[in-house]
Order: C-alpha cells, then structure tokens, then sequence
C-alpha cells in the first residue's frame, strides 16, 4: 500500500475485514475507552488507533540529525530472557545513553526511563529494538532537536 492511500480516499473507501486475537484484558480496556470516547463502533476505535500508529511510524521515519530524547519503556521481567536482551542492546548504544531510571512497578513489571543524546537515526534503531521485544507492555520514543538545531 503507497503512502499516498494510507493518507488519502484509497483506505477509507475499500474497507476489508480482518480477525485479531487479543487477551480478554486489553479488549476490555479498548472497549471502556471507545465507550467514554463515544466511538460508535469498537471497528471504529480499531481504526483511529490504526491512524495514530500509522502517524507515529512516520513520524519516527523523521528523526533525524542531533537529537536528544527520551525512550519510556514498561515490560513484564519474568518474561525469560526479556531482561538480558534489553541490557544487550543498551550496552549495544552506549554511546547514546546519558541515563536511565528503572523502577519496580508490582513482582512482574518494570518501568524504566531511558535518557538519549546523538544521531536521531540511531536513536530510533535503538527505540525499534527495544519495542520489537516479546514482553514489552509499553514504549514510547520522545526526541526533539538538540539545542544546537533549535
């Protein structure tokens, strides 16, 4: 699909039905907020949250040049080996990580903040790793142009 038609008439129109398989808990959640949100349909909710991550990957196709940012990330550590891969790619960018912040949130799942400063591109390889792991809950990439681009 061209870019072109996620953006234009082309999707809207030609609407193809689909099956996710979904645990009952993260339904449940969809459906209270589609229902606060006053969506007329959960193939309605379905579909702007389709949008926004469209949006959000492109938006990540920008970052580039000196950026400095933030990758927020919540997992589940009993998940076997979810811990050993997410030390293996920070160590991986060391020469990106300023800080990071873990903190326990219950007995399975951690928070941590990840504090970033270089090549924009890089950072997002380091973000699209760490989102791409089995047992990642959570992860959101935040950049803005360094101080000498602003």
């Amino acid at each position: 699909m061209h870019k072109s038609d996620i953006n234009g008439d082309t999707m809207e129109k030609e609407l193809m039905r689909i099956g996710v398989s979904l645990p009952d808990t993260l339904l449940n959640k969809f459906d209270e907020i589609i229902d606060q949100r006053g969506y007329s349909s959960r193939s309605e909710g379905i579909r702007d949250a389709i949008r926004n991550y469209i949006s959000y990957y492109e938006w990540m196709g920008d970052i580039k040049g000196h950026r400095v940012g933030t990758v927020s990330v919540i997992y589940d550590h009993t998940k076997r080996g979810l811990s050993n891969a997410l030390a293996d790619i920070q160590h991986h960018y060391t020469h990106l990580i300023k800080s990071s912040v873990h903190i326990h949130l219950d007995h399975d799942n951690c928070f941590e903040v990840i504090v970033l400063d270089g090549d924009g591109e890089n950072i997002k390889e380091l973000a699209e790793a760490i989102m791409s792991l089995k047992g990642v809950k959570f992860s959101k990439l935040t950049t803005v142009a360094s101080s000498e681009n602003i």
